[in-house]
């Protein structure tokens, strides 16, 4: 759907009277608004990985310095979490989701995002509703919350099944533990099946869990920046503009630790999940070394 260009334009500061919409707005084709943010955020991410990248010398220049630090940092925390047999590969994808993550959530943030767009109204650049914003963050996008969890889900089948194998993960499944033989050693293996069937379920859960926390929190916070913001809408043009302006402020100091918070959170589960579906297989390796 293209845009209504006979349709008016808002003000920076003025928001939707109906509240923030739960769902991305179409802008031209199957290009979403959230999309759009997408977009932007990694050809900034990739912008600034080629500039840091490019001409790199012995004595790092400052890009190239930043991004050190940013790599060796992080690296350092995903070894630590999956090991070091796993970190090599589960690295691309854990840094590369806490970095878009962080981005798109303080891209968010930025002035106009989710404020400039197209409504109705009677002229250019008149006070009138957003309908249609023309950013919206990505991460309060659920199709792309939901995205980013299918890609972890699939990279977690893959990388559990290269470390422990479909046999080593039914076994450390369902299988019963403790060697109990005879009669409790049966029922042992019965409570052992059970408690399989309800990981199983728990790890399919994360599906659902994963997204909807990051959604929720992201979503959430763009609805209190919004109440803020729109408090003082019917008080006239200058009160409208300064009430949008300072009465919102505190909550963006506390919307930037909650962009870390969400990208840290999102990033580490992956990593523990991965971590609890390799470490029997890395435990075989080492009683099989020694």
């Amino acid at each position: 759907m293209s845009l209504p260009f006979s349709h008016s334009v808002s003000l920076p500061f003025m928001l939707a009277a109906h509240g923030v919409s739960p769902e991305a707005m179409p802008l031209a084709g199957f290009i979403t608004n959230s999309i759009f943010v997408a977009l932007i955020v990694m050809g900034l991410i990739m912008w600034v990985s080629t500039k840091a990248t490019t001409g790199m010398t012995l004595v790092p220049h400052k890009w190239q310095n930043f991004f050190e630090l940013i790599i060796e940092f992080l690296y350092n925390q995903v070894e630590g979490i999956v090991g070091k047999k796993v970190a090599p590969t589960a690295f691309p994808l854990l840094a590369t989701l806490f970095i878009f993550i962080l981005v798109s959530n303080w891209f968010g943030l930025l002035p106009g995002v989710g404020t400039i767009g197209w409504g109705e109204g009677p002229g250019m650049f008149t006070l009138t509703e957003v309908e249609t914003p023309l950013f919206r963050p990505v991460t309060a996008d659920i199709n792309a919350t939901l995205g980013m969890t299918l890609v972890v889900f699939g990279f977690w089948i893959y990388l559990t099944l290269r470390e422990v194998g479909v046999m080593g993960f039914l076994k450390h499944t369902f299988g019963a533990k403790g060697g109990l033989t005879g009669i409790m050693g049966l029922v042992m293996a019965v409570i052992f099946f059970l408690v399989g069937l309800i990981e199983v379920f728990s790890i399919l859960l994360r599906n659902l869990t994963l997204p909807m926390r990051l959604y929720g929190n992201v979503y959430a916070g763009e609805n209190v920046l919004h109440t803020m913001s729109s408090m003082l809408a019917d008080k006239g043009p200058l009160v409208s503009f300064l009430g949008a302006v300072a009465l919102p402020l505190p909550f963006y100091f506390m919307e930037l630790l909650v962009g870390i918070l969400q990208a840290m959170v999102f990033t580490l589960l992956t990593a523990v999940y991965i971590k609890l579906s390799t470490e029997h297989g890395d435990e075989h390796g080492e009683e099989h070394h020694h």
